[in-house]
């Protein structure tokens, strides 16, 4: 009996050799990545970096030199427009104004209307008060301030102001000097408290921005907002901005004898970008410059950002979980693109809307990825190793770790990675584990490998008696002898493991397959032992 219960055995793990070779190991599932967003600078890069232009005059450098060094091949010459109108109010039911002192309204027809200081509120119907009471009046009205300026809603301007009814609604435009708008603007573009030569080159840039970008086919020039640039009024001035924009007056950035369209921004993190890369036209005056000078700016590195996947998904408005992000890039280094890689297939994110859909600083960013694979193909028997594979790219300190109970974590094995990020590891885990991927501040999620144990029959002399090991040497877990019966396995005995990690179990051996399967303890799922054919 004993030799053919030994033929038996050996011919059957012969036979799970063969079918388990010829079976490529199955595809891992994509594991729940986690995406670290680092970024350099703030603003969309193209023209003059403010903090370039602070970092530049602390350094010496004079705001026509600021100016040459930002705009390629420009020069400095003379404006030709000395007024603007800034629209400050549209859609308005109501608007009110006030001075200081006595002002003027006068309306279509000529007729003047002397106002007494203080506030006068304005209606669709447009009525003014008059001696023989409220007065109708015709649209556009002109107001012209007195011996003081004017408000709007509470907020004081300089120049006049035009009222006009479009569309049933008040529309409020003020017409103002070049030079008192840019006043009004500078100050909110660069702190009042920087070097004066960033003031002047900052005082250039904006009356030039503001000439080159008038407003065509509407009955004013500028807005107000950041459509042109924020202007804010007397209440934007500052001392030091008003004596850099006088001390400039008039000037501007040309280039080929045309006010140059000079783009400004905060930070540029080392470098700018040129019009064609960020705007998808090129200005031969807008080209990558690089900026090593605006490192006192606390945009010039930020991040990381991290985001899990779904997180990612659902703000990128995409319908399926993303498992990788790689990032097509323009010369000046920024983000022209995402090649995007989700459950359902590749796709492709502009840089526009990764900016805004994630509310970066900038596009040049780098995006970091961990992600660690679930591996298929069931429970890996003690004693065997099993590969790990993923994603790990763009982050520092990668690192694979293992936990028991997910508290504490240790490192384990070395990662194997390409040059796109792709990795793997080889493991051979003691017991369940769960494994994750760690970089410096941020980790993956941790996918868990559960290891059964290796579960043997042995051959005895002894009639009636099935023996086995495991291992590792679970002394005390309950081990199971089945035999088949039909396409189904019954239980025919039990057993429990003894310290030398071995069992034995008396029963009445009939011809057939036996196998032994030991039940889950101590941090190992369920072990099955080969199947055996015994021959009595």
């Amino acid at each position: 009996m004993l030799a053919f219960f030994r033929i038996g055995l050996v011919a059957s793990l012969a036979l799970l050799a063969a079918s388990a070779a010829a079976q490529p190991p199955p595809a891992a599932t994509a594991g729940e990545a986690v995406f670290a967003i680092s970024g350099r600078g703030w603003g969309h890069g193209v023209g003059m970096s403010q903090y370039g232009a602070y970092g530049m005059a602390r350094a010496g450098s004079t705001y026509d030199e600021i100016l040459r060094h930002y705009y390629t091949g420009t020069t400095l010459g003379p404006a030709t427009t000395q007024e603007v109108r800034v629209l400050l109010a549209e859609g308005m039911r109501a608007v009110t104004l006030a001075s200081a002192t006595p002002f003027v309204i006068v309306d279509a027809s000529g007729t003047r209307f002397r106002i007494p200081g203080g506030p006068v509120t304005l209606r669709l119907g447009l009525k003014l008060p008059a001696e023989g009471g409220p007065a109708d009046v015709a649209p556009p009205l002109v107001v012209r301030p007195g011996k003081a300026p004017l408000s709007l809603d509470g907020q004081l301007y300089r120049g006049r102001l035009e009222i006009a009814r479009p569309g049933g609604f008040l529309r409020v435009v003020n017409h103002v000097a070049l030079e008192a708008y840019l006043q009004g603007v500078v100050a909110g573009e660069v702190p009042h408290t920087w070097p004066t030569e960033v003031l002047k080159a900052q005082a250039v840039a904006a009356r030039s921005y503001a000439l080159a970008t008038l407003v065509k086919g509407k009955p004013f020039d500028l807005y107000a907002d950041v459509r042109s640039q924020v202007y804010q009024g007397i209440a934007g001035e500052r001392p030091r901005t008003t004596e850099a924009v006088r001390a400039t007056s008039g000037e501007v950035v040309l280039y080929a004898g045309k006010v140059a369209t000079t783009y400004y921004f905060s930070t540029s993190g080392g470098r700018t970008a040129s019009a064609a890369d960020v705007f998808g036209f090129s200005v031969p005056y807008l080209v990558s410059r690089p900026d090593p000078w605006d490192k006192a700016s606390p945009h010039h590195r930020w991040g990381p950002i991290l985001l899990g996947a779904r997180a990612l998904q659902e703000r990128l408005d995409l319908d399926a979980r993303v498992v990788d992000v790689t990032a097509v890039r323009t010369p000046s280094g920024r983000v022209r693109s995402l090649a995007v890689v989700t459950t359902e297939g590749p796709t492709s994110v502009s840089a526009s809307v990764l900016r805004t859909s994630l509310e970066l600083r900038s596009t040049w960013v780098t995006v970091g990825v961990l992600r660690l694979d679930q591996p298929r193909g069931g429970p890996v028997v003690f004693g065997s190793a099993v590969r790990l594979t993923g994603v790990a790219r763009g982050m520092p300190g990668v690192r694979l770790s293992s936990s028991a109970t997910g508290a504490v974590w240790s490192p384990s094995g070395d990662l194997e990675r390409d040059t796109s990020g792709a990795f793997s590891a080889s493991v051979t885990p003691a017991r369940t584990l769960r494994y994750r991927l760690e970089a410096d501040g941020a980790s993956s999620s941790g996918v868990l490998v559960r290891v059964a144990p290796r579960v043997r029959l042995a051959p005895t002399s002894e009639p009636g008696v099935l023996a086995g090991s495991v291992r590792p040497r679970l002394a005390g877990a309950r081990a199971i002898i089945e035999r088949r019966e039909g396409a189904g396995w019954n239980q025919v005995a039990g057993t429990v493991v003894d310290r030398a990690g071995a069992f034995r179990a008396q029963l009445d051996v009939v011809r057939g397959s036996y196998r032994a399967r030991v039940r889950p303890t101590a941090g190992f799922t369920e072990g099955v032992g080969p199947v055996v054919s015994v021959q009595p």
